[in-house]
Formats: structure tokens, C-alpha cells, sequence
């Protein structure tokens, strides 16, 4: 996928601009414009859960707010209506299209979904939005309206977790999904907002959701100041300890991921700086973009599925009331804090019950004196643990700073992370995943053993 040359951006930008004053969107379509496509607690199930489905997978279309909108629907191959399955909505950019979204443009298949089809294997129900002259205007609300009908049109057919919805898009999709989170933070669980600004308005917009933010340094289009106020909205509802997160340098080539602390427990802020423009496909170590070599796709891949289960209040069942058109107030200022130095997350009860018998993978993502390290942990044990800790070694030099998903203590040495209220329990077959992030001085290795429940676990 190849940005545009300068010039385009600067027009853009400028359009974007004029946009911003008059209250309408501006933003580039960097992917290439092109004419639009006509075309593990229990979980919470839809009234589609054991109908024969009558939606396929492709283009439809449905009448919504007084017009005919399109849209496309991915349906996971062998879809069985009696598992409850995940749902994404992809929102496309200005002069994007549903249908580049679908199939991923010139990236093919390995960019689809903004690259999430590929990595969810079969495991989720995508839904790519067309919008209104290519954009997202949400005028009185109209295209809150049209995810509100898709969704029940969908759910009424199909089997889905209510606990397991979520949205992304970039740049004037990002501002939709933005708007998603602001008006509809019980339906849905977590966005991405790949970079995006206040653009298709924020109704509501004072409650938790669970939030990650990617931004380039020097976007020329919608300047990271935009990414950094959306970011800021969702530290603030979601009880996150307020810092300005470490941003990588121009020219360095990279990203930094910080993921915040002191968080609600199931509601992260995530935010991703990376070195470069406007685009949601950056490449570490070039200035070029391609959707089959960014990092972008495993890490919005990784902050979805770590929901194992619904959050402590659990989503509704279906959207309801249309939304008022108007935005609320403006997000608060950038934050100035410092880092706590503590992990994040208070754990719950002491473990009982389970066989103990586990797999454990660890992924870790390093830059020069940081990392972060993702954890799966698979019970493959016949009996459910209620209750779980995990104990590791962290090689010399690293240093907790904050996690996610798990209590973590101490910061360094051997660390034992335990469940907190939402993902005490792991049924047998069942993975939860847990993250944290870490200083090192040199060593950025993962750690060869665990533990869980005193028992080792063997790594994957």
C-alpha cells in the first residue's frame, strides 16, 4: 500500500483544515481513491444463536435513516450458529471504499480488514461499512444510525458475543470509530482508532471503553495533537494514571507502545507513536508502507483478543435510541504526570481448583531500552481453575513499569502476575492473554519458564 506523493497530502491537509472550521470532514484517502463498491465467561448470545443464517457472506444492502446504504458481510468458513463469534466493524477512510476494506486493496488479502481477516482464522464476523459519499459525516446521527441497524440486522441472523464487539478504522474511519466509542460504549467493547480526530462528532463520549490509538509523529493530514485528544478522553473515563507516553524520535523509523496504567480493570488505553505520516500500515525501518509488513495488524489483533471475557458491566444486547447529532464538549488536555512505576491491576481471590496442566506463549516487542511482552496462557488441563496466578523469571536488567489483564509483583526477579475480577476463571481448552510493559538495559529476552498455580506450564 503506497502513500501519495507530498503535494496530495498538502492539499489535503489544507482541505482538512477547512473541514475542521465548518464542522465537515477532510481527509486524504492515501490508499488510492477509487470509484464506490455498489455493492472465559459465557457468552452473552444473540437471537441469531441456532437459526439457519439467511445473511451470506458479500455485498447488502439496508435501508437506514430514509436512504439505501451498503455494506459488506464476512462470515468465518464453517460458521456454526451455535458458538456465540466476535464482531468487527472496519470503517474505510475519505474516498475510501467498503469494498477496498473487504478485500484489501492492493495488498490483497493479507491487508483485508486492515489485516485482522487474515489473523482471526475463521474466529470472527467482519462488517465493512460504506459511507455517505465516501466519508463519515454522521450528519444528525445518521451513521451511528446505520452501525445501530447493521448490527441488529445482523444479530437477529447470526450468532454473536454482545461481549465481543468492536470497531476501527483509520483516518476519517478512525473518527467514526471515535464517535462509536463516545455514543455506544455499552455495545461495544473496544476501538482502534488508527489516525483519527474529532471529525464525526462524540456524542456522550464520558464513559469507559476500551481504547487504542495509533498515530505517526508527523502526519501532515490530521496532526498527532488530534490522536493524543481522542487519546486523552478515554485515559480519563477509563480511571488511567494521566502521562505523556514516550514518542519515538523523526528519523528513527519506529514505534513505541505504551499501554497506561491504573486503568479500570478491563478498560486499557493503549496509544502506538510511530515514526512517520499519515497511514495505518508504517513500516519499522523504512519510509515505504505495505498492509502484509506492518506491525499495525498483530498489535490491533493483540488488544481485541485479550477480552476473554465481557467487562464487569456487560455490554447490552443490542443497540437501541437513534443519537443526537451534536458533539459534546471538547477532550481534556494532554496529560503531564509521570509514569507509575507500579504494574496496574489489583488482583482477586487466591486460586482453587484445577489441574494445573498449561501452555504458555510469550511474544515480546522491543525498541532500544523498552518492550512490551504479551503472554497467552491455554489451560490444557481437564478441570476449570478458578482463580489463577502465574509465576516467571524476568531476565536481569528488565523492570515491570505497567500491565495489563494481571496484578504483577514484584516488578522484577521472579514476578507472579494473578487474574483480576474479570478473567479469574479459565475453563479447560480456554486461553487468556496478559501483557505488561518493561524497561531493560540491553536484554530483551522473554522469560524460558512458568508456572501456574505452582505447576509448570510448557512453553510454546
Amino acid at each position: 500500500m503506497k502513500l501519495r506523493q507530498r503535494s496530495i497530502f498538502t492539499a489535503v491537509a489544507a482541505a482538512a483544515l477547512l473541514v475542521l472550521s465548518t464542522g465537515r470532514m477532510a481527509l486524504s484517502d492515501s490508499l488510492g481513491a477509487t470509484t464506490p463498491s455498489s455493492a472465559s465467561a459465557a457468552a452473552a448470545a444473540t437471537s441469531g444463536c441456532g437459526k439457519t443464517p439467511a445473511l451470506r457472506s458479500g455485498s447488502q444492502t439496508i435501508t437506514t435513516s430514509g436512504k439505501s446504504r451498503s455494506w459488506i458481510l464476512r462470515i468465518p468458513d464453517n460458521y456454526d450458529n451455535t458458538r456465540p463469534y466476535r464482531l468487527i466493524f472496519a470503517y474505510h477512510w475519505l474516498n475510501g471504499t467498503a469494498q477496498i476494506v473487504d478485500t484489501g486493496g492492493s495488498d490483497g488479502s493479507v491487508w483485508a480488514y486492515y489485516g485482522l481477516k487474515q489473523l482471526s482464522n475463521n474466529s470472527t464476523i467482519f462488517i465493512a461499512p460504506q459511507g455517505i459519499n465516501n466519508g463519515w459525516g454522521n450528519s444528525n446521527g445518521e451513521d451511528l444510525t446505520f452501525t445501530d441497524d447493521v448490527l441488529r440486522l445482523v444479530e437477529n441472523d447470526l450468532c454473536v458475543d454482545t461481549t465481543q464487539r468492536f470497531a476501527m478504522g483509520w483516518s476519517y474511519g478512525g473518527a467514526m470509530s471515535f464517535a462509536v466509542a463516545c455514543a455506544r460504549p455499552t455495545i461495544f467493547r473496544a476501538v482502534a482508532v488508527y489516525s483519527g480526530a474529532q471529525l464525526s462528532g462524540c456524542n456522550g463520549g464520558t464513559q469507559p471503553v476500551a481504547y487504542m490509538g495509533i498515530h505517526g509523529i508527523h502526519d501532515s493530514v490530521l496532526n498527532i495533537s488530534n490522536g493524543r485528544q481522542l487519546r486523552d478522553r478515554f485515559v480519563s473515563n477509563n480511571g488511567c494514571t494521566p502521562t505523556n507516553p514516550r514518542e519515538p524520535s523523526q528519523g528513527s523509523l519506529t514505534h513505541i507502545i505504551t499501554a497506561y496504567s491504573g486503568c479500570r480493570a478491563g478498560y486499557p488505553v493503549v496509544w502506538a507513536a510511530f515514526d512517520g505520516d499519515h497511514t495505518p500500515s508504517p513500516n519499522d525501518g523504512s519510509t515505504s508502507t505495505s498492509g502484509a509488513r506492518t506491525w499495525t495488524s498483530a498489535e490491533v489483533w493483540k488488544f481485541f483478543t485479550q477480552f476473554q471475557s465481557g467487562p464487569t458491566t456487560s455490554p447490552s444486547p443490542s443497540p437501541s435510541a437513534s443519537p443526537s447529532s451534536s458533539p459534546s464538549a471538547s477532550p481534556s488536555a494532554s496529560p503531564s504526570a509521570s509514569p507509575s512505576a507500579s504494574p496496574s491491576a489489583s488482583p482477586s481471590a487466591s486460586p482453587s481448583g484445577g489441574s494445573g496442566a498449561c501452555r504458555v506463549s510469550a511474544t515480546v516487542n522491543a525498541w532500544n531500552n523498552g518492550l512490551t511482552e504479551q503472554i497467552a496462557i491455554t489451560n490444557t488441563g481437564s478441570s476449570t481453575v478458578n482463580g489463577w496466578s502465574l509465576t516467571f523469571t524476568l531476565p536481569s536488567g528488565q523492570t515491570i513499569t505497567n500491565g495489563w489483564n494481571a496484578g504483577y509483583s514484584p516488578s522484577s526477579g521472579q514476578v507472579t502476575a494473578r487474574n483480576v475480577s474479570y478473567n479469574g476463571t479459565m475453563a479447560p481448552g480456554s486461553t487468556t492473554e496478559i501483557g505488561f510493559q518493561a524497561t531493560h538495559t540491553g536484554n530483551a529476552a522473554k522469560p524460558t519458564a512458568f508456572a501456574l498455580n505452582g505447576n509448570p506450564c510448557t512453553v510454546a
